[in-house]
């Protein structure tokens, strides 16, 4: 279906917005749950410490010092032999895997301080297969599918290292092979100073406490941590793909109307950045996420990120911005700065700064000091007065204020978040819920009155506006502004009341009244509520029953919207998120 767009506006299209678990409706009613949009697809609403933080943290390195050697054949063995029948081996022989998934090896490792160590492994491998390994620290999963690719012949040894944070003390190191085929055999481990390049916060190493009394999930932490783990890795093999070749990655996203969208590369931007430590390619796929960017400049901006890009990645539909995927490139490369620095291939903090000034300049409107829709909204254009919830994303702002030094992100921070407090003050002082919309800021800001971008229910808490707790919630437990806080737990008292504290009653959509617009379920609804949760002290077990929820909910492949937004929830919920 397409329909036609107002004079002087970019050209409309539609997207389905339900998912592959939601109620379907009579077909007559189906296109009430499509939603139109311009010149952007929103894609809608859309342990204690994990010992294992791959690439671990320099700053809390032990002083360099000789590496200490720790030998395969002197280890905890499962599924697996001692064995010599082949050359170059050190000590006295090596550790051969049985063909079979779950052989292991278990190091245990004397660590003369907690922090980073290099874990430096010998290993040959006489086929041309890889023969994959999960390593475990303590216990937990730190990396999954470490490669360990063929060396030529089993005579010939190679060496693989990676770093990971250790306890004081002893540690157990376990590496186990994932497929049929086993391991590699496995020659020793040697403990050592951390080489460069690793992580500043490792994922799971919980450097940026929340703000007091803020709930966790039940459980131990690194059980928390490892289900976050589980779910990235599923995430990245649904999303992440590497398509396009110059060396770029990219996030595809199947259930928006253009495979790659400025959202979903922000989102991946985020997520590898956090995940680094957890996965040993976070900081390539990173840097391939940031030569994509940099690859597709919006028309209007060149500091900015064009959309949509079709197939090919080749940018359509006028190459002009979407708002909320330059708020989350930027705020993704500010924490790569923290984690990697910026002295590698890509300057990180200048392209943040060049991206930030781009947004200030071309995507807030300098009278309201809001978000704007992206950079094709401006003065005169029928969009201009209007803003979009889901970009009110107020732990971004204190970032860049930082980040630049530039007290105009004070103010734009302030801006949103009177506006949030008096929209959910006079639109919905029972339910705290916000609109996809509001219009008339430059007057009285209001629900949208029906259709203005997307669908007839922009004035309501729809495909868009469902990222909002999450994104209130993020600033609410990492700074604990008394103003997100209310936010935050005024929506939560009242999902909480409104399901009975059954996340399975979470719908895909409300009136900001509180009545429901269908009957259909969604990640991207559902997961979302967990961060609010995590505001009030006495919402212990409604928290648990969605943790519980999210962690049992498979990445659906062909949702990448739900799937996205389920992540980042979680990371937020597990205690993992923090701001640069």
């Amino acid at each position: 279906m397409t329909t036609t767009a107002a004079a002087g506006a970019p050209a409309v299209r539609r997207r389905l917005g339900f998912s592959a678990i939601q109620i379907d409706p009579p077909a007559h009613e189906r296109t009430n749950v499509r939603f139109t949009r311009l010149r952007r697809i929103l894609p809608w609403c859309a342990a204690t410490t994990l010992a294992a933080g791959l690439l671990g943290t320099l700053a809390a390195a032990p002083s360099a010092a000789a590496p200490v050697r720790y030998e395969a054949e002197s280890a905890t063995i499962s599924q697996g032999t001692v064995a010599g029948n082949h050359s170059g081996y050190s000590g006295t022989g090596f550790v051969d895997y049985t063909n079979v998934a779950g052989s292991y090896v278990e190091f245990t490792v004397d660590a003369p301080a907690a922090g980073s160590m290099a874990l430096s492994l010998r290993y040959a491998n006489g086929t041309t297969t890889n023969r994959p390994m999960d390593l475990r620290v303590n216990g937990t999963v730190a990396a999954s599918g470490l490669s360990f690719n063929g060396t030529g012949s089993w005579d010939s040894w190679a060496g693989k290292s990676v770093n990971a944070n250790l306890n004081a003390g002893s540690n157990r190191i376990r590496l186990t092979a994932t497929t049929a085929s086993g391991g590699p055999n496995v020659d020793y481990l040697d403990l050592g100073a951390p080489s460069g390049g690793g992580p500043a916060v490792p994922f799971g190493s919980h450097q940026f406490p929340y703000a007091p009394g803020m709930l966790k999930p039940t459980g131990a932490q690194s059980t928390i941590d490892q289900a976050v783990v589980s779910k990235y890795n599923a995430w990245k093999s649904a999303f992440v793909r590497h398509n396009c070749g110059n060396g770029w990655y990219q996030v595809i996203s199947p259930d928006a109307d253009h495979p790659y969208v400025a959202e979903a590369q922000g989102y991946g931007m985020v997520i590898t950045a956090i995940m680094a430590g957890a996965d040993p390619e976070a900081r390539t796929v990173f840097d391939g996420l940031t030569k994509y960017m940099l690859a597709h400049p919006s028309v209007n901006n060149p500091n900015l990120l064009a959309a949509e890009q079709d197939t090919s990645c080749r940018s359509v539909n006028g190459s002009d911005s979407a708002t909320d995927g330059d708020l989350d490139v930027a705020y993704g490369l500010l924490l790569a700065d923290k984690q990697w620095g910026s002295s590698g291939t890509y300057n990180y903090k200048d392209l943040a700064i060049k991206h930030i000034n781009a947004i200030k300049a071309s995507e807030v409107n300098p009278t309201t000091h809001l978000m704007r829709l992206g950079d094709w909204s401006t003065p005169g254009e029928p969009h201009y007065w209007i803003t979009r919830s889901s970009d009110w994303t107020v732990d971004h702002f204190r970032a860049f204020k930082k980040a630049t030094g530039d007290s105009a992100w004070d103010t734009i921070r302030t801006a949103h978040q009177n506006l949030i407090t008096s929209q959910q003050n006079t639109y919905a002082p029972s339910t705290g819920l916000l609109a996809d919309f509001v219009v008339n800021t430059n007057t009285t800001p209001k629900p949208a009155p029906g259709e203005v971008l997307e669908g007839p229910n922009d004035g309501d808490y729809s495909w868009n506006a469902c990222r909002d707790p999450w994104r209130l919630g993020a600033d609410a437990v990492t700074s604990g502004d008394s103003a997100s806080l209310a936010s935050a737990r005024k929506i939560n008292s009242w999902i909480k009341a409104k399901t009975g504290s059954n996340p399975n009653n979470i719908t895909t959509g409300y009136r900001l009244g509180g009545s429901a617009l269908d009957s259909g379920h969604d990640m991207a609804f559902t997961a979302p509520f967990a961060v609010t949760a995590l505001t009030d002290p006495g919402s212990q077990a409604w928290l648990d029953a969605l943790w519980n929820k999210l962690t049992a909910t498979p990445i659906d492949p062909q949702l990448y919207y739900g799937g996205s937004v389920q992540l980042q929830s979680m990371i937020v919920a597990s205690g993992n998120y923090w701001v640069p």
